[in-house]
């Protein structure tokens, strides 16, 4: 279990448990063999994303909270609010071009953001279907949700786009599946790793428009200085722009796990003016996205050795955002509680 901010809490099931007495459910994203759009059943937002192959196991991240929620759809997003967290779903159907449909999802979140009042987003995740596969136009279907994406930015936020750490990922069916969470009256400050340029710098070899996301969030609740939650985005083998050890998946291994453990540092926190740091021990909830299946025995192995004996880390054969990355892996370090 991994324990964030006050009240707010990530839970990894197998099955549907029971929520235990006195919490209440934020949203549901279980991962399975089938996609399945987001709806609010008994109250809560729950969503199916097909990441689950034959033979994987189906779980399902599920956030809790301490206060009674209150759920609704706003246009295709099924959401639920607690006061002071926001947990948001939607899925957008397979379509021969993305940059459309994603700039409304995106523009449909940001504006019920606003409604609601919840403007510090924390975490987005994203699982598209053939993410390296061409769409109608012959552009990479990863690069057309990167434009749709980046015009929806461009409209709502304008030039002072900065966003918060993100996973762009394959999926094995269902269009686009994302969710984000936000919060009221927290501190949200993005985190840059030095070793590599920040995605929204890259240059123009990778699409029409960059990606826009951070390599780490710190979350500090209700604005408090200190300690706080990290999630760590989506990371790989990356150095500067560039994918380093093709084909190795060993090598690749150890380069994001590196990169992992450089942006939750405490060297490169107190450079971000955070007095806080972690290492790759901390992590508490791992998502280690591979895209061979072969590999994941390497993958198993390097995380056991760089995590905590307690993290909780599932393991998903999925494409990754360049067909020359084998794997990917994002994470969660909660801040200490008393």
């Amino acid at each position: 279990m991994a324990t964030h901010t006050d009240g707010l809490r990530c839970r990894l099931v197998r099955s549907r448990e029971a929520t235990p007495s006195g919490r209440h459910i934020l949203g549901r994203v279980a991962f399975l063999d089938h996609p399945r759009p987001p709806v609010i059943d008994e109250g809560v937002p729950d969503m199916g994303v097909h990441l689950a192959g034959d033979g994987t196991d189906l779980v399902a991240e599920v956030w809790e909270t301490d206060s009674p929620v209150v759920s609704g759809v706003y246009q295709d997003l099924a959401y639920a609010h607690d006061g002071e967290y926001l947990f948001c779903a939607g899925q957008v159907p397979e379509n021969g071009s993305y940059r459309e449909p994603v700039r409304n999802a995106y523009g449909a979140a940001f504006d019920l953001i606003s409604k609601l009042e919840y403007p510090k987003v924390m975490r987005i995740w994203h699982f598209i279907n053939h993410i390296n596969h061409a769409n109608a136009d012959g552009l990479e279907i990863y690069r057309d949700f990167c434009l749709g994406r980046a015009e929806a930015v461009d409209r709502h936020l304008g030039p002072a786009d900065d966003m918060p750490a993100a996973t762009g990922i394959g999926a094995l069916g269902g269009g686009i599946s994302w969710y984000l969470l936000a919060s009221r009256t927290g501190r949200v400050r993005n985190i840059e790793n030095p070793w590599q340029v920040p995605a929204p710098s890259y240059p123009h070899r990778y699409g029409p428009r960059p990606p826009k996301f951070a390599r780490a969030t710190h979350f500090s609740p209700h604005g408090l200085d200190g300690a706080g939650d990290l999630f760590v985005a989506g990371t790989a083998s990356i150095l500067g722009h560039e994918t380093v050890h093709a084909g190795d998946i060993e090598k690749q291994c150890d380069v994001t796990l590196g990169n992992m453990a450089k942006v939750i540092s405490r060297e490169n926190l107190l450079a971000n003016g955070i007095d806080d740091g972690r290492t790759l021990k901390d992590l508490r909830f791992v998502k280690a996205y591979v895209r061979r299946e072969q590999d994941i025995p390497v993958v198993r192995a390097k995380c056991a050795e760089a995590f905590s004996g307690t993290a909780e880390v599932v393991y998903f054969t999925v494409d990754i955002c360049r067909s020359d990355l084998l794997v990917e892996i994002e994470g969660i370090a909660p801040r200490a509680t008393s």
